[in-house]
């Protein structure tokens, strides 16, 4: 928890956060949210798992620490009763609040909104290395081992306990083609490469259990 702590203060200062005060009322807002009961796969481990993705390729990023802070806000707000992107608009809208509080340049604000929006789809354009970023980091749990994978579906599905298993599996079966109908999963060079076969290997994977 102190390391994730430092690491939302680092990423509001390097991208111009003026008033201390409120970036630590941010931080322990999004944290309080990250770890709310109710979420079995969008929790603290994701969320670290995504800020590691992104240092591990912040070098190809044009501005990682508005990326660091789009991952940190892009599932904050996250309600498995909500309808279509209403979680990606509600996490965009709440990081405008909360990153206005902390004195960020409204450019600076404006970015995180549009990067939290981009993961509703994980359709960047190809120029948008910041936007690809925080896309390839979001889908990296696909690329895990058949074990892992099979931990993350587990959790998905504990995330939708409400819903009943006719109904969940044809709309997780959804998901799954619609991820597989995009033309990349992964859109920068490291990525693309080390986890765009194994990510398709495990979808497929799913889906033939699903259907």
């Amino acid at each position: 928890m102190v390391d994730l702590t430092e690491r939302w203060r680092a990423a509001a200062r390097d991208a111009g956060a003026t008033d201390p005060a409120a970036v630590a009322a941010a931080g322990d807002d999004l944290l309080a949210r990250w770890g709310e009961p109710h979420r079995h796969y969008h929790t603290l481990t994701h969320l670290s798992a995504v800020l590691d993705v992104v240092d591990a390729y912040a070098p190809l990023a044009r501005r990682p620490d508005l990326v660091r802070l789009a991952a940190w806000c892009h599932d904050a707000v996250y309600d498995p009763r909500a309808a279509r992107d209403a979680n990606e608009r509600d996490s965009a809208a709440l990081a405008g609040t909360l990153l206005s509080r902390c004195g960020l340049p409204a450019a600076a604000v404006a970015e995180v909104r549009r990067l939290v929006l981009l993961t509703a789809g994980h359709a960047p354009d190809p120029a948008d290395t910041d936007g690809a970023l925080l896309c390839d980091a979001d889908l990296a749990v696909l690329a895990g081992t058949p074990e892992a994978y099979d931990r993350y579906a587990a959790a998905v599905r504990a995330e939708y306990a409400h819903v009943p298993d006719p109904a969940f599996r044809a709309g997780r079966a959804d998901v799954l083609r619609s991820l597989l109908a995009l033309p990349a999963l992964f859109h920068l060079p490291g990525p693309s490469t080390a986890w765009e076969a194994a990510a398709r290997g495990n979808l497929v994977r799913e889906l033939a259990t699903l259907t």
